[in-house]
């Protein structure tokens, strides 16, 4: 169950260790965002999973940019932040956060949990580090 991956993140090592550990599980990294303009040009590439930040170098975009990515591209978004407060509305395909710092093996978990529910397999709970937001 590999999937296309979208991450949306300024933080140049954070990116960089959500990519290795996700390339090397598998899964292939469409690119890395760091603002609002270039996670949309990303998205051209269909991801099914992104990994959004909220803040980013153009602000505190992460929010609308994973409304966006789940109502247009149909991606399923994870948050990975240190600011989860800041998700305070429903957001359409979001489907849960975790909390920064985040090692690359939780975000792979995250991530395959994420697809399992793309393809409607039931699982149990979510894998440690993952909260699901409510929909």
């Amino acid at each position: 169950m590999n999937a296309r991956i979208l991450i949306v993140e300024d933080e140049f090592l954070v990116a960089l260790d959500m990519q290795v550990g996700l390339e090397d599980a598998g899964h292939e990294v469409v690119g890395v965002a760091d603002d609002w303009k270039s996670a949309i040009r990303l998205a051209e590439s269909g991801p099914s999973v992104a990994l959004v930040d909220i803040n980013l170098c153009d602000g505190a975009t992460g929010p609308s940019i994973g409304a966006w990515l789940g109502q247009e591209i149909g991606c399923t978004v994870i948050f990975v932040t240190a600011n989860p407060r800041q998700i305070d509305i429903p957001i359409p395909g979001a489907l849960g956060v975790m909390i920064k710092p985040v090692d690359s093996r939780q975000v792979v978990e995250a991530v395959s949990f994420a697809v399992a529910a793309r393809l409607g397999k039931p699982s149990p709970t979510p894998p440690p580090g993952l909260m699901l937001l409510a929909s």
